[in-house]
């Protein structure tokens, strides 16, 4: 336990000012996912509340949520199903058009990814104004899974996504909180 509580994960996030676009601070985990303690150390806290949940499957956001999402699967001993961007999977979809805080992007995932009362866990790197997540969720819940919870290695909480999440009866679990942003 004396390991989990000495790592402190913003050491290992860059932030990278403007961009996409001006005045936009921008949290790239790239560097924690290339670093094999903030790797793991992410990993670990993102699958610690779930060890004992009973779901199906974990479900990852295109692109980093992939990264984690595949970790945390494996690590839980669940399959893992993608929400990747228009156009990028090969079968019948379900999309969804969502507003980022700088635009506008789709999702989607397979018509036949999952069925009626499937539990899954709702994975990505950020939640910031909760679009992408929202839009994942509306999609998951028209396969009709059931969200058991949503996790985030870093949460923009003045931009209220995870409020958001929260007022649709979503738990969310973040590891690190950015203010202002």
């Amino acid at each position: 336990m004396e390991l989990r509580k000495s790592i402190n994960l913003k050491n290992f996030i860059r932030t990278i000012p403007d961009y996409p676009k001006k005045g936009i601070q921008f949290r790239d985990i790239t560097t924690l996912i290339a670093d094999p303690v903030g790797l793991r150390a992410a990993v670990d806290e993102l699958v610690w509340p779930f060890l004992k949940e009973n779901f199906d499957y974990v479900v990852g956001i295109e692109a980093r949520g992939f990264i984690l999402g595949g970790a945390i699967a494996h690590e839980l001993g669940k399959g893992f199903i993608p929400i990747r961007k228009k156009g990028k999977l090969p079968g019948e979809t379900i999309s969804k058009t969502y507003e980022l805080e700088y635009g506008e992007d789709v999702v989607e995932i397979h018509t036949d990814a999952l069925s009626h009362g499937e539990r899954v866990l709702l994975v990505d790197d950020l939640i910031a104004t909760g679009g992408t997540a929202i839009a994942g969720l509306e999609l998951l819940r028209e396969t009709g899974a059931d969200v058991i919870a949503a996790c985030f290695v870093v949460d923009l909480p003045d931009l209220g996504g995870s409020e958001k999440l929260r007022a649709l009866d979503v738990k969310v679990h973040t590891l690190v909180e950015y203010e202002g942003d």
